[in-house]
């Protein structure tokens, strides 16, 4: 029996590094090309009006971070309740672009962008610029931290 668990232990062990050895190694233009993807999709919902699916690039936990305007919010869901009560209609959520992305690497499981933003919209052009943290949760890139910022309009 000894023999049989110790032979079970040792063929697990094997093929877990088989399973490592093959995995591919993320590379650092693929984790940019990841994350702009997910800035991307983030600004194709918005666009669509949906921002269910535009909070899909966060991380969903009482942890993630929100700073704008002088106020932070803290969780996934207040979060998700923050822009759905200020952008309560597709006029308030106008157009969204993001623009000069710098995608910064930390490691292989964090990064930092900084970027500009500006909604189009029909009675104004806000805009300004943000910085987010990003982690690998469970292989996807998420922002765990975001802060924006806004710039003052002419006018």
């Amino acid at each position: 029996m000894r023999r049989s668990i110790t032979l079970l232990a040792a063929g697990l062990a094997l093929l877990l590094s088989a399973c490592q050895s093959t995995l591919p190694e993320a590379s650092p233009a693929a984790d940019k090309a990841a994350i702009r993807a997910m800035l991307a999709a983030q600004d194709a919902a918005w666009n669509e009006g949906d921002i269910d699916a535009f909070m899909q690039g966060y991380w969903q936990s009482p942890r993630l971070r929100f700073a704008s305007g002088g106020d932070v919010t803290r969780g996934y869901e207040t979060t998700l309740n923050r822009y759905k009560a200020r952008y309560d209609s597709p006029g308030a959520m106008g157009t969204l672009s993001f623009d000069d992305l710098e995608i910064n690497l930390l490691s292989p499981d964090a990064a930092v962008v900084h970027g500009a933003w500006q909604l189009a919209r029909e009675t104004d052009t806000p805009g300004g610029l943000f910085t987010l943290v990003l982690r690998r949760i469970d292989g996807e890139w998420k922002i765990v931290s975001d802060t924006t910022t806004s710039a003052r309009q002419s006018g």
